[in-house]
């Protein structure tokens, strides 16, 4: 069997989380959890980012919830700006580097053009929103995607 082309072979496998940025973890955790039934992980802070994130569970999908530690946090930022809700979109790929040289050629917009830890011994790099019509996008290495 040959390898499918580079052409051809698709950046993103699959959606990894949708992440909502919110003021605080435990008042959304009590909707998210409680209300809505969604099993949670235990929250972790992840310091490149400055943020508490919060994992949660609806069967295979996967919600992050945001938090910031610090009035330096860029989610401080988006929600002083934007206040709580959507704050981007995470796409599992296969190889961070290769995923950001693939659309770095392509002429994609990078905010990260080196991977850096995530949370929950993730490697991550973002695609600046400008490249994808105003959404900010993520790209998750994750070693215990299946």
């Amino acid at each position: 069997m040959t390898a499918t082309p580079q052409a051809l072979q698709c950046v993103a496998r699959r959606l990894h989380h949708v992440a909502i940025a919110v003021e605080s973890l435990a008042s959304a955790r009590a909707v998210y959890e409680g209300a809505f039934g969604m099993s949670a992980s235990e929250i972790e802070f992840v310091p490149g980012q400055k943020v508490n994130v919060l994992v949660l569970h609806a069967g295979a999908q996967r919600v992050e919830l945001v938090e910031p530690v610090g009035e330096d946090s860029p989610i401080r930022n988006f929600l002083v700006k934007r206040g709580p809700g959507i704050h981007h979109l995470a796409w599992e790929v296969e190889n961070c580097e290769q995923a950001i040289a693939r659309l770095k050629a392509a002429g994609v917009a990078l905010i990260d053009e080196v991977p850096k830890p995530g949370a929950h011994g993730t490697r991550i790099a973002f695609v600046h929103p400008k490249a994808t019509g105003g959404v900010l996008m993520e790209l998750v290495e994750d070693p215990h995607a299946h």
